[in-house]
């Protein structure tokens, strides 16, 4: 029985309709028997046997409603309202159209008979599907083992997650959860809601293996509270994105995903300044360099709502590039997008593309950022992110943009590795030429920590690892970091670009540091699963790998005891630093470009060491094979 019906599944879904098809013409004759022999108190009632072949007549006309209203493309696993108002029109008709034919003697039979038969067939076709839908739950729950599911949130979201889950069979939705006083102890859709703070209590009946976290209109912080109230628990739990990115504001099985690491970190992004988003950008014609990386390419979104007239996508990498134009196309709506394939070094084709498309603001989004790799490649490094953007730079201000912008990082502030060196002299190579005279082009740049999601964030690094089962590598046990996601860093990135002066280095507000051992902790316990430290007791091992070449324990947002003031928007801060004049930083680039000719890392971390502040090289890393500049 369970294997024929598990074929029955496997059926082509115009067969399965056709199947229901024959099954309705079947029981509607039977039911119209039943209306008409409760009518008449007989089995043998006199009405419709005297018509010729009027017991089909009327199922066959009753199957061509129910097909024409739709009843049978629904799903049957997942009917939901849709399929109670396809119902209740094609019944509506059925009844309307008998009546009439009652009423005009067309139809031998008593005028009550078309509304006791039309609720007949709607309590048939409700209950046929109702239980076609339970015994192939019950029967695909027997194959494989089902999840039992808990819902954070009763209100609209919870019920549509609640209707989609119905839909798939390895789910099993046990009890709905929300803080609201006003839900608590009610009901939705036959299930009790429960308050949150009871979840520990009320678990240990329920036995639930995962958890849902249907709020996708609350706040960052209070996710966190949710968050933080199932974590020690060690269920799985995964939620619902913003309204903002659900389809249609409708859930899906699709739209449900891990938690969002942001929200572990609770803190709610500022809305945008409209005035500074459109300053340097709408109706302008804007360049970002490093187009197809996980910044640049968030800028460019972020840049199309702003409406530009022109945006130019100047990237090194041929798919990057491809991939981010077939992204904004889609989103563009109107705005003119010019793809690019270009280095950042090719400083008079930069300088020809510029002048030709009169590019008016310039974000440098283009960077080597990976640590342990720049240290071992350090020319290379320094050529890219450093030479690259004074390049870029004069570029700009050969062919008069107005603003340039450089995505700068807190790696650059008392480095330890090439990476952050290389950020700073870029730094300082912009607050050189803007303390040229006569310098029309506004230089300023923007400087800030990790962001989420980013292609050298640990955190898709640490998903992976515990989807694998561990181990979860963290590099040591004290090491911290600052995180921000990418769209409020993208759009602070513009917003301080706006605020710019000239020379300007602005800070972003990245809250309070976070331990990356913490972070691990948290996202293993909210998989479902416990970590263990070496060989005590838990899931997935965290193992400390050391510190990578070049790796500090924690970064800074400051250079020494520089002080910050404010500006008009509360997450950004413009810093006061020293800055080297043009013709020290073009004598430093020489003695980089002689100690390249040698491939002498020695010699180019004593320059860095001497001309960039803080800088603490390590001698023992002398990188790969050399490069000619």
């Amino acid at each position: 029985m369970k294997s024929t019906v598990l074929r029955m599944l496997a059926l082509p879904r115009r067969m399965k309709q056709q199947i229901l098809m024959v099954a309705d013409l079947v029981a509607l004759p039977i039911l119209l028997w039943m209306v008409l022999a409760l009518r008449y108190d007989m089995l043998d009632p006199p009405i419709l046997p005297t018509i010729p072949l009027g017991w089909l007549y009327v199922a066959i006309f009753g199957v061509a409603i129910l097909k024409v209203c739709g009843v049978y493309r629904a799903v049957v696993r997942a009917f939901d309202e849709k399929f109670l108002q396809d119902i209740l029109m094609a019944v509506g008709i059925i009844v309307g159209v008998l009546f009439v034919g009652v009423a005009l003697r067309w139809i031998p039979m008593p005028r009550s008979t078309p509304f006791t038969f039309g609720f007949f067939i709607f309590l048939w076709v409700w209950a046929s599907r109702s239980v076609i839908r339970r015994s192939v739950r019950l029967l695909v729950q027997l194959q494989a083992p089902v999840t039992r599911v808990a819902i954070y949130g009763a209100g609209m979201a919870g019920r549509q997650t609640f209707a989609a889950l119905r839909a798939a069979p390895e789910y099993f939705v046990v009890g709905f959860f929300d803080d609201d006083a006003s839900l608590v102890g009610t009901t939705v859709q036959g299930l009790r809601v429960h308050a949150g703070k009871d979840f520990a209590r009320i678990n240990q009946t329920l036995e639930v293996n995962e958890v849902l976290i249907a709020l996708p209109s609350a706040s960052r912080t209070r996710r966190r509270e949710v968050i933080e109230r199932l974590e020690p628990l060690k269920i799985r739990v995964r939620s619902l994105p913003g309204f903002t990115q659900l389809v249609n504001g409708q859930v899906s099985i699709s739209d449900i995903h891990e938690v969002d690491v942001a929200d572990l970190l609770g803190r709610d992004a500022v809305p945008p300044s409209p005035e500074l988003m459109a300053k340097d950008v709408t109706g302008k014609r804007v360049m970002v360099t490093g187009a197809g990386g996980s910044i640049g390419s968030e800028l460019c979104c972020q840049l199309i709502t702003a409406k530009p007239s022109l945006l130019i996508l100047w990237e090194l990498t041929e798919y990057a590039l491809y991939h981010i134009e077939q992204e904004l196309k889609g989103i563009a709506d109107g705005v003119q997008i010019v793809p690019i394939l270009g280095s950042v070094l090719h400083q008079e084709r930069m300088t020809n593309v510029l002048r030709h498309y009169q590019i008016e603001t310039v974000y440098h989004a283009a960077a080597y950022k990976h640590v342990p790799l720049v240290e071992w490649n350090p020319f290379e490094g320094i050529v890219n992110n450093s030479v690259g953007t004074l390049r870029s730079a004069k570029s700009a201000m050969a062919a008069g943009v107005e603003t340039f912008v450089l995505i700068s990082t807190d790696k650059a502030v008392r480095p330890t590795n090439v990476m952050g060196a290389s950020k700073r002299l870029a730094e300082l190579s912009l607050q050189a030429l803007a303390a040229l005279p006569n310098v029309k082009t506004r230089f300023c740049m923007v400087r800030f920590g990790n962001v989420l999601g980013s292609s050298g964030s640990v955190v898709p690094l640490f998903r992976e690892q515990i989807a694998k089962g561990g181990p979860v590598t963290v590099t040591h046990p004290d090491v911290t970091r600052y995180f921000m996601t990418i769209p409020e860093a993208s759009q602070l990135v513009i917003q301080a670009g706006a605020m710019g002066k000239g020379g300007d280095v602005f800070v972003l507000d990245m809250g309070e540091p976070v331990r990356i051992v913490d972070l691990a902790r948290k996202m293993i316990n909210l998989s479902g699963m416990s970590s263990r430290d070496g060989d005590g007791d838990g899931d997935i091992e965290i193992r400390f790998s050391g510190l990578r070449p070049g790796e500090k324990l924690y970064e800074e947002l400051l250079i020494g005891s520089n002080v910050v003031t404010g500006t008009e928007h509360p997450r950004i801060m413009r810093a006061v630093e020293a800055l080297l004049p043009m013709p020290v930083l073009e004598q430093l680039l020489d003695d980089i470009h002689q100690a390249a000719q040698s491939y002498d890392v020695v010699r180019l971390k004593e320059l860095l060491a001497q001309y960039v502040e803080g800088y603490v090289p390590d001698m023992n890393i002398t990188g790969m094979m050399p490069i000619t500049l």
